[in-house]
């Protein structure tokens, strides 16, 4: 992308996010996991550019950092700006954008000052420790508030029992499980402030009302192939 079209692409956010609340949205959230543009910058193997688009992580997390100070400007102060990221790929689960505390930090702290709300970390398991060398049980979520002091969405295999491949993706709901208890647990203790919830979802559309009142035994299984998970 040359330089005019980047600033292109970061006016077309802001516009985007200034007609959503000039629509009566609550709020936008912003794409940068996935693989999808912004998430492209942030990653050494799809960022190699030599300009000051490209570099060390920090650096590479600057056309995320633009498209949120824009989206700011074009909107109210109080107008939630949410941005999704992830440290995970589908081709490569191990990878890691930021691989200890301090880069997760250079990482972050841009987006941050550019007026980020809330971030919402992708991850594939909710219950895993981010960083494990470290000695702490923080998930992702909990170590992006820990480092910028901002709210998280935590996510990943939420009402699931399993999600260790695509193969096996006919997943059980054991909502009763250790770690539905984790999840509650670090929700009170202020380690992340909201939970999100995918697949489950798309089998118990009411799930939230089932898991608050601890309605366990009518909760549905998710399983890909079944018609029923898409109605």
């Amino acid at each position: 992308m040359s330089e005019a079209r980047i600033w292109e692409v970061i006016e077309a956010f802001a516009r985007g996010a200034g007609l959503a609340q000039e629509l009566g949205f609550d709020g936008v959230e912003l794409h940068g996991a996935h693989g999808y543009l912004i998430d492209q910058f942030f990653w050494k193997g799809t960022n190699q550019r030599a300009d000051d688009w490209g570099g060390d992580c920090g650096r590479r997390s600057r056309f995320g950092a633009e498209i949120v100070r824009a989206v700011r400007a074009a909107t109210r102060p109080d107008f939630p700006v949410i941005l999704r990221w992830s440290q995970w790929k589908m081709g490569d689960y191990t990878v890691k954008l930021a691989p200890d505390p301090a880069t997760l930090e250079a990482f972050l702290k841009p987006l941050a000052q550019a007026g980020v709300t809330a971030f919402h970390c992708s991850t594939r398991r909710f219950w895993e420790p981010e960083f494990p060398a470290s000695g702490s049980h923080l998930n992702l979520a909990g170590w992006t508030k820990k480092v910028t002091g901002l709210p998280t969405v935590t996510v990943g295999s939420v009402g699931l029992s399993r999600a260790d491949s695509l193969e096996e993706r006919a997943n059980t709901v054991d909502i009763s499980t250790e770690h539905l208890a984790a999840l509650i647990r670090g929700l009170r203790q202020g380690e992340f402030d909201l939970i999100a919830v995918g697949r489950a979802l798309l089998a118990n559309p009411a799930w939230a009302a089932l898991v608050r009142d601890r309605r366990f035994s009518e909760l549905q299984p998710y399983s890909a192939a079944a018609p029923e998970a898409l109605a």
